[in-house]
């Protein structure tokens, strides 16, 4: 496996059969960047469930292959995921995917006049210059709508600096490590192949396929190029 400082994990469903009932099978993804800022596909697992127990199983598969030196991990904040992170990688730090924050802000603005001041006031917490600062902004957007939205302020101040630990990274790397946007061309291939199978017959046969056309994309991320600049300095 090797020295990884940077991995990207998200979850995704395809319908299986099981017995006379067709149900969701969480499609797990782990993509790391290496040293030299180089993407991989670090591994796959299917199984008809996305809880912690699935996420630590396949987390804990991933250190027995000899994955280490990790120093940030980004992801949604799937179910699950972030405990099991905690069971099995404890100090690693864990970035939550800031495209999705964005998202999920929307359902908590209470009028549709709100929505874009709300998602610029995020955008620049996001994309301000160092972390104090972002921190300085957030606590201008939790105090401007503590009255006006009152869930929506509970919600930044909860959730909103889970966003915020691409900051420790040099400025130049941020834009990549924000989210996990790296594995949506791999979503993206695998709903376009699934979608001639529609219902796979059992767990076994969706890995099969899921793991062909991750290999696919990885051996041309491998000799591509450079996804993660190097720091500067």
């Amino acid at each position: 496996m090797g020295c990884f400082p940077h991995v990207f994990l998200d979850a995704r469903y395809e319908k299986v059969r099981q017995g006379d009932h067709v149900l969701d099978a969480a499609v797990l993804i782990a993509v790391g960047v290496d040293a030299l800022g180089i993407r991989h596909i670090l591994g796959v697992s299917v199984k008809l469930s996305e809880q912690e127990v699935h996420w630590r199983d396949f987390l804990k598969s991933l250190q027995e292959r000899g994955l280490h030196g990790m120093l940030l991990f980004t992801s949604d904040a799937h179910s699950g995921l972030k405990a099991a992170l905690k069971a099995v990688f404890p100090s690693v730090s864990w970035q939550r995917c800031q495209f999705h924050l964005q998202q999920n802000a929307q359902s908590y603005v209470p009028k549709q006049e709100w929505k874009k001041e709300v998602a610029r006031d995020i955008r620049h917490i996001f994309t301000a210059a160092t972390l104090p600062e972002s921190e300085r902004l957030l606590s201008l957007s939790i105090e401007r709508w503590k009255k006006k939205a009152p869930q929506l302020a509970a919600w930044m101040e909860e959730s909103i600096p889970e966003g915020l630990s691409v900051f420790q990274f040099p400025e130049e790397q941020r834009k990549r490590l924000r989210t996990s946007n790296v594995i949506e061309r791999i979503n993206k291939e695998i709903k376009r192949r699934t979608r001639v199978a529609c219902i796979f017959p059992n767990e076994a046969s969706c890995l099969r396929l899921v793991t062909a056309i991750t290999m696919e994309i990885s051996e041309e991320w491998e000799t591509g190029k450079r996804y993660l600049p190097l720091p500067t300095s």
